[in-house]
């Protein structure tokens, strides 16, 4: 006697009936990038079908978003100036402030999300104030939390902070509360690696840095038991949701970081993830839809409950739609 497992694999119906994990629309977040000028929709070179958008043509792409029942996305914003201390950052006229009242006024409903970070903004492109060749952790959090507020005085509902700075998530909870935004959630970058897959958003955001890395503050992609102890650290100092940055390598990680914190998780699918997978597309090498599809299911299964990627869009056509519709 043995186990006939394929009875439950028979049909499309029956394969649907008993799926395990179903990946959904109201999975997604999508990445926005807004730039300073006019009549901007240029395309990121790294990233076929990922664009910059000016704010007079920001709108287009919320109506596109609204129409595909994407429920979220995350803002990135490319200023014009740039200096040492990152101040287009927190400028109550910055670029990733006029973005996000410019898309509440249109799209009450939809999650805008704000990254919280300095390293577009800064001249040397480190995610922190640079002294002495060293990116300084303290009074770096002042700095994010200047920003972290600006965002939510301009509407941003949740904060998302990526700077990966020891003790950021206690600094902008704190400051969050003491400005009246107890009620704006942070979903921090608490598991981001020092990774090769992030170069094509590099080439989005303007944001490579001038000199060295970023492996003095950003996780060393050998460990694992190290990013246990981020996400406890960041639990610990008020986040509410967490997130893994890359996702495809990470799926260790996600998993997890989901069987031990009872808390939403998020899987970002980095853009050299999206790069490599368009770049094989479009050379004939596999199906696109196919691959994408399979990929974030996989994602899901690990353990995501949140995906933040550059294929939203895709995937949310891919998927019919619809507000509830999976796969």
């Amino acid at each position: 006697m043995f186990e006939r497992l394929r009875r439950l694999r028979s049909s499309d119906t029956i394969r649907r009936m008993v799926r395990e994990t179903q990946l959904s629309v109201n999975d997604l977040i999508y990445p926005v990038f807004v730039v300073e000028g006019e009549n901007i929709k240029e395309e990121v070179p790294s990233m076929p079908g990922v664009y910059h958008f000016s704010l007079d043509r920001l709108d287009e792409e919320i109506e596109a978003v609204r129409s595909l029942h994407i429920p979220a996305i995350i803002v990135f914003g490319v200023p014009r100036h740039k200096d040492a201390l990152g101040s287009e950052a927190y400028a109550e006229q910055g670029i990733v402030q006029r973005a996000i009242r410019q898309v509440k006024e249109q799209a009450p409903d939809l999650v805008v999300i704000a990254d919280t970070c300095l390293c577009q903004y800064t001249d040397h492109g480190h995610c922190g104030i640079v002294e002495d060749g060293q990116v300084k952790n303290d009074p770096s959090l002042e700095l994010l939390v200047k920003t972290a507020v600006s965002q939510a005085r301009a509407g941003a509902d949740v904060i998302a902070p990526s700077n990966m700075m020891d003790g950021f998530v206690y600094a902008i909870r704190h400051g969050l509360d003491e400005a009246g935004y107890e009620h704006v959630p942070i979903m921090s970058y608490a598991v981001k690696y020092a990774s090769a897959f992030y170069g094509p958003f590099r080439d989005a955001a303007h944001s490579a840095p001038q000199f060295g890395d970023r492996k003095t503050y950003q996780m060393d992609p050998a460990n694992r038991l190290e990013a246990l102890r981020e996400a406890q650290a960041d639990i610990e100092q008020g986040a509410d949701m967490l997130m893994v940055k890359p996702a495809m390598a990470y799926m260790d990680v996600i998993r997890e970081l989901k069987d031990r914190f009872p808390y939403p998780l998020a899987a970002y699918n980095v853009s050299g993830e999206y790069a490599m997978i368009k770049a094989a597309a479009q050379n004939g090498w596999i199906n696109e839809q196919e691959v994408v599809l399979e990929l974030l299911t996989g994602l899901k299964r690990a353990g995501a409950d949140l995906i933040l990627t550059y294929f939203a869009k895709d995937v949310a056509k891919w998927l019919g739609g619809k507000h509830n519709a999976s796969f």
